[in-house]
């Protein structure tokens, strides 16, 4: 019997602490489960319409369209100065630190920021924006999980045991030994 991929989307703004845990969560947890974890960044403001991450946002879809093997680390160092280090993510200096922190070098980092106002990205942003409201979304994260020719959508990064129980995994807490071995 051959099996469906087992695709599952995070749609995320960095701006939501919430997001973070469930992003760090299925990325400690795509290779244990065997997923194909999709990476969505949307912005939060499109959703719940009071949000100030757009530019961090924007980068973010800029970085995937052109980087996408980057995207889970700048992610990563955005949450990091906002959520941790309590540092601004709006202004292009601090993107541009959080690219760069990430391993992205200067002149490339650079050169993904002008890309932030260009049709190209915004219309990729509007669209994954539009892709998680047509899910129902009415906040962030939100996780999609496609299994065996059904959608299911979960809200909340408290949601992770569910998500365990739809691939018929199992879960093993926010830190799986496998992670907790290299921290």
């Amino acid at each position: 019997m051959e099996t469906l991929p087992r695709n599952v989307e995070l749609f995320y703004d960095v701006l939501s602490p919430y997001a973070w845990l469930g992003f760090e969560v299925l990325c400690r947890y795509k290779n244990i489960w065997n997923i194909n974890l999709q990476l969505r960044p949307s912005f939060l403001a499109g959703v719940m319409k009071d949000s100030g991450s757009l530019s961090a946002m924007r980068f973010l879809t800029a970085v995937n369209l052109e980087h996408p093997e980057m995207l889970e680390k700048v992610s990563r160092e955005l949450w990091m100065r906002v959520w941790s280090r309590d540092e601004d993510i709006t202004e292009p200096q601090s993107i541009l630190a959080a690219a760069e922190k990430a391993g992205i070098p200067t002149e490339q980092a650079q050169g993904l920021l002008e890309k932030i106002s260009t049709p190209k990205v915004k219309s990729q942003l509007r669209e994954t924006t539009e892709a998680v409201c047509k899910y129902g979304a009415f906040g962030l994260p939100i996780t999609v999980a496609h299994l065996d020719g059904q959608t299911h959508m979960l809200f909340g990064s408290d949601r992770m045991e569910l998500l365990a129980h739809l691939l018929g995994e199992k879960w093993m807490g926010p830190v799986p030994p496998a992670v907790n071995a290299r921290l």
